[in-house]
């Protein structure tokens, strides 16, 4: 029997701080925590202003089953509107998009289910389609081929950090449309999951908590490079979006904004997306919401995005 996956469902290196001047070197369950991976610590970050939160999502339609076709781009769609270091990203995106699973296993230690092959083209959207418009960064923080994303940064420093730049978070559902491409497909790569083209499936190593949030940085130091099997950004030259954004799956979780809270998630605003270089779902559309804003872990990072400029409809 086919699965059918609804991929909407919820389920180290020195802090960014010390990172910033200079630079330094998913499937068919529903929500699940990061593997591994414990409650926040217990002496929590002093609390930030949050930015404003979205509009909410269009209201969900009646279902459409859709034949393998290319939606494409809106055919008013301008000329590129973005710095040259980040992807015009403009495609329709569908809220609730199921693919249908031809080859799964279930990951007992991680209590979730990974999709390895999808019908290619098959899909059905569930929800009303609306126009993403966006520029997205290329590679990971710092947006740089060949840099190395900074770990152990939370919610808010990610957010900070794109601000400083005169840019912001990514809405998920930017993050999908970067992902999917116009064919919305389940990878960036295709309808196949593939860890010779993204860096994924690397062997977990069990972590020392008290040394990965030790408050010596060079205790800490030791065991984040310990346990690190991220590789530079972009140095997967075959792990890139449609629309040439690397390292969506796999390599660091990423930070995103949520569009609207998903039901029962433990938090209202935040996300994680792609997974890291583990062996979790790394797809586009899956997405853990068990972590408050102020979690940091030894492979959660961020990618930047903007609203393009001078576009029109």
């Amino acid at each position: 029997m086919r699965r059918v996956c609804h991929h909407d469902s919820t389920p180290a290196w020195a802090p960014l701080t010390k990172l910033l001047s200079p630079f330094l070197l998913t499937g068919c369950s529903a929500a699940s925590a990061t593997p591994g991976v414990p409650s926040p610590p217990t002496e929590a970050p002093a609390p930030r202003t949050e930015p404003p939160a979205p509009a909410p999502s269009p209201t969900a339609a009646s279902p459409q089953v859709e034949a393998p076709s290319d939606p494409g781009t809106s055919p008013s769609a301008t000329a590129a509107v973005c710095p040259p270091d980040m992807a015009h990203v403009r495609h329709e995106y569908c809220p609730i998009l199921e693919h249908r699973c031809k080859k799964s296993e279930y990951d007992k230690s991680n209590h979730i289910t990974i999709c390895h092959e999808f019908e290619a083209g098959q899909k059905t959207c569930r929800g009303e389609r609306r126009l993403v418009d966006v520029c997205v960064d290329r590679y990971e923080y710092p947006n740089q081929k060949g840099g190395h994303p900074p770990v152990m940064v939370d919610f808010f420093d990610a957010e900070r950090s794109c601000q400083a730049l005169g840019k912001r978070l990514c809405l998920e559902s930017e993050w999908v449309a970067a992902c999917e491409g116009p064919s919305e497909q389940p990878f960036p790569y295709g309808w196949e999951r593939s860890n010779e083209i993204c860096n994924i499936d690397n062997t977990w190593v069990e972590p020392s908590l008290g040394r990965v949030y030790a408050k010596d940085p060079e205790i800490q130091r030791q065991e984040l490079e310990r346990l690190d099997r991220s590789v530079p950004s972009g140095s997967k030259e075959a792990c890139v979006s449609h629309d040439g954004v690397y390292d969506l799956t796999g390599n660091v979780d990423e930070w995103v904004r949520l569009d609207k809270p998903k039901p029962g998630a433990a938090s209202k605003m935040a996300g994680l997306k792609g997974g890291a270089w583990g062996h979790v779902r790394n797809a586009c559309r899956p997405v853990t919401t068990s972590h408050a804003p102020e979690f940091t872990y030894y492979f959660i990072s961020f990618r930047c995005c903007q609203d393009p400029a001078g576009g029109s409809d």
